[in-house]
């Protein structure tokens, strides 16, 4: 997989292209504006949002299907109601991708963004997540059962 990380650094160090046609100029913007929408995260900073936008941008670049269909996705997320969805409280743009979440727009979004932003170790940072653990022996000796939270289990024995 895509360290997003590194595909953010590595993005910085092309070339600009020029943009699609297929896409509104500021399609990486409606992007993130999405996802921050679909996957609210208090504590997450915008790099991962802005980083799976920029990874989605990419990844449908090399097919002028995708991309088209990308571009009318987010024209559409601004007709669905009386003004752009940037403008909409979080309620009712939650509203209007509920409305558009069985589309292949939504489909590709919501799985691009599933696979890639929750591999950023910035968000792993932010929620608290560790990070893969194979490499330090695996969970059993590193807070697997430190769950402090919960009251010790009653442990009884029945003899049979």
């Amino acid at each position: 997989m895509t360290d997003p990380v590194e595909a953010s650094e590595g993005a910085a160090e092309r070339p600009a292209t020029a943009p699609s046609p297929l896409l509104p100029l500021d399609a990486q913007q409606r992007l993130v504006t999405m996802i921050k929408i679909a996957f609210p995260h208090r504590a997450v900073p915008d790099g991962p949002y802005e980083r799976t936008a920029a990874h989605i941008l990419s990844a449908v670049s090399g097919s002028g299907y995708q991309t088209a269909q990308l571009g009318q996705g987010l024209v559409a997320l601004d007709a669905l109601r009386d003004r752009p969805f940037a403008d909409l409280s979080p309620d009712e743009a939650l509203a209007v991708l509920r409305e558009v979440q069985n589309t292949t727009f939504f489909a590709l979004v919501r799985s691009t963004t599933v696979a890639f932003m929750y591999s950023d170790p910035e968000l792993w940072e932010a929620v608290g997540y560790e990070g893969p653990s194979s490499d330090k022996g695996g969970y059993v000796d590193r807070g697997f059962d430190d769950l402090d939270w919960l009251p010790d289990p009653r442990i009884e024995e029945y003899s049979a």
